[in-house]
């Protein structure tokens, strides 16, 4: 393992280009494994058909290989149950690299994402991701790799997490950390290259680089940019091209040697290591080494610091007051006073103005329009929102759900929100979809926690990734908690992290026992997050039972459920006026434990929901 690392230091001290081997899942799908196995578990169950690929991009020329373990960690093995494996896994696959090397190539330990969402973005924190990774390096390290490679991180933060590990482990090792850029230079985060070199730089890699999502001629000019704004030696692994959809296969396109022509370019632009990722194959790989000649190009270097961004300052955030009329009652203290409104299932929003012009009408503060895990088509939230402000100059709170988009189409959305004048948000994991028609799943690339971090960088300035967007957004920020949890602890400690993400206030699930929350509340006082009451006023004893039974995360008591049943026996009308007095009740004995309440209207009856707010 001496030997290897230091044939790789000389690479990396050295002047010359050198050829990083291909693609291994392409290969291996070419060769018949099917794409439902666990293509990292293939070390242990068919070493022999990793090894003939290891071998054969070693006699294409490769001088660095990579091992069979992109998502060999804790959490992708999970998903295979082979979590206990991490260890022995990724050490067999080491061994196997080593193996095919026979001394020619050095082994680099492929570490890739962990596939879920670490801290301000998801419930991972950076500690947990850190030892997640350091399982896997260990087991690399065990196994003989002569270095790492950190590759295809769109989130800088995480891989920050990786590197970390791998020093941890392997103090002394070579560190390869490879982001995934778009077209435009940045990732899926907006981190720019300039914005991803700079914090490299800073952490303990030794090359720094560019790898997957965009083909040659786009990666071309990612190393341009790359080479401009750092001193380490940098690497560039494109895509055989974008994947094109060939009846049931995804097939890329581009020829072993349009790929070595682009990897001569970007070495003569700077790259000092060049191969290839998704699509690539030995034959690939040989052509490039054929067309660059093994240590042949000295690279071009350009002027640090031509692109470098300048370090970004955040904006001064926008006081809560001035950020919209909801913030000023929440600023000064006053009570808050406000209905559920649910879009229409057609495009015709009559009905939805209606309900809300008779609520701004009676003197109800704002008007909620819910995000729901419906069966059936509906107005989202946002737009509806905007058609009512837009016709009644009537403030909303649009509920804004984690389950149907990923990262990147939520901050869209939300910017959509903030140039069409929203300025409330209530900011929501999501129920999990009802079954329906379209028999959909939900995405949840992050949850309610992530959002509420993401909408607080747009408040500052800024893009997930820490780009500029120009102009700070200013969204009042709401989110939910459950006073009425199972896990009344799980439910604090979430709700200590919205807190810290950013959020301005909350909202409860319906509450039906006036004791359960104020001493819920007084738990969550010290977070300094103001509680607005969420009640709904049942419509029948079956209303209520199902609210009990079949609605996650609401408990009513039985003395409601009693009062209810009793009401229901005299009839409709009492029974709804019951569910009426249900809630004025639990409004007025909570007390100053809220600065405000939502009520519900169920089947959109408004003049219930605002008997309640009467109280």
């Amino acid at each position: 393992m001496r030997e290897g690392r230091d044939r790789i230091r000389a690479m990396i001290d050295g002047e010359g280009v050198h050829v990083v081997d291909g693609a291994m899942g392409t290969v291996l799908y070419q060769r018949g494994v099917f794409v439902n196995e666990c293509y990292d578990e293939l070390s242990v169950t068919k070493p022999e058909v990793v090894l003939a690929v290891h071998a054969e991009y070693v006699r294409a020329g490769a001088e660095l290989v990579e091992t069979n373990t992109f998502g060999a960690n804790p959490v992708k093995l999970g998903a295979f149950g082979l979590e206990d494996r991490t260890e022995e896994i990724n050490e067999a696959a080491a061994r196997l690299a080593a193996q095919a090397s026979h001394g020619r190539a050095g082994v680099l330990g492929a570490i890739g994402p962990l596939g879920i969402r670490i801290e301000p973005w998801g419930p991972t924190s950076v500690d947990e991701a850190m030892e997640l990774f350091a399982r896997q390096a260990t087991g690399l390290a065990e196994g003989g790799a002569d270095g790492f490679m950190l590759e295809t991180f769109a989130d800088l933060d995480e891989l920050l997490q990786a590197i970390r590990a791998v020093r941890h482990v392997a103090s002394d090792a070579p560190v390869f950390a490879q982001m995934t850029f778009g077209d435009e230079g940045a990732t899926a985060y907006g981190t720019s290259i300039e914005s991803a070199a700079e914090a490299l730089e800073k952490a303990a890699v030794d090359v720094i680089g560019l790898n997957c999502s965009v083909g040659p001629s786009s990666m071309l000019m990612g190393v341009e940019r790359m080479v401009g704004a750092t001193r380490h030696p940098v690497s560039a692994l494109p895509n055989a091209g974008l994947p094109r959809d060939v009846g049931d296969r995804k097939i890329y396109l581009a020829s072993p040697e349009y790929m070595a022509r682009y990897a001569r370019r970007m070495a003569e632009s700077g790259a000092r290591f060049v191969g290839g990722c998704c699509g690539t194959t030995p034959e690939h790989t040989r052509l490039m080494v054929d067309l660059l000649g093994t240590n042949g190009l000295r690279p071009a270097r350009v002027a640090v610091g031509a692109t470098r961004s300048e370090p970004r300052e955040s904006a001064e955030p926008i006081a809560l007051a001035d950020r919209s009329a909801l913030g000023r009652k929440l600023a000064t203290g006053r009570f808050v006073r406000g209905v559920e409104l649910t879009p229409p299932s057609g495009w015709e929003p009559r009905e939805l103005i209606a309900g809300a012009r008779h609520l701004r009408d009676v003197g109800v503060d704002t008007v909620h329009i819910v995000d729901g895990p419906v069966h059936r088509s509906r107005v989202a939230s946002l737009p509806a929102a905007i058609v009512i402000e837009r016709e009644l100059g009537f403030e909303t709170v649009a509920h804004y759900s984690c389950r149907d988009r990923n990262m990147l189409g939520m901050v869209s959305d939300i910017l959509g929100a903030a140039a069409a004048g929203l300025r409330n948000l209530l900011l929501v994991t999501g129920d999990p979809p009802r079954s329906g028609p379209y028999d959909t799943g939900g995405v949840y690339d992050i949850d309610s926690i992530g959002l509420t971090n993401v909408v607080r960088q747009l408040n500052l300035g800024r893009d997930p990734g820490g780009g500029s967007i120009g102009a700070p957004t200013s969204f009042v920020i709401g989110v939910a908690v459950n006073p009425s949890a199972v896990d009344t602890e799980e439910e604090i400690r979430r709700f200590a992290w919205k807190a810290e993400a950013g959020a301005d206030f909350a909202v409860t699930q319906p509450s039906f026992d006036p004791d359960e929350f104020t001493s819920f509340a007084k738990r969550i006082e010290a977070f300094g997050v103001p509680l607005i009451a969420g009640l709904w006023p049942p419509l029948s004893i079956e209303n209520a039972e199902f609210l009990a039974n079949e609605v996650p995360g609401v408990r009513v008591p039985e003395p409601v459920l009693d009062r209810m049943r009793r009401a229901s026996e005299t009839g409709e009308l009492a029974a709804a006026e019951e569910g009426v007095a249900v809630a004025r009740e639990v409004l007025g004995e909570i007390g100053g434990a809220a600065v405000g309440a939502l009520v519900s209207a169920p089947s959109g009856r408004v003049e219930r929901a605002v008997k309640v707010l009467e109280a």
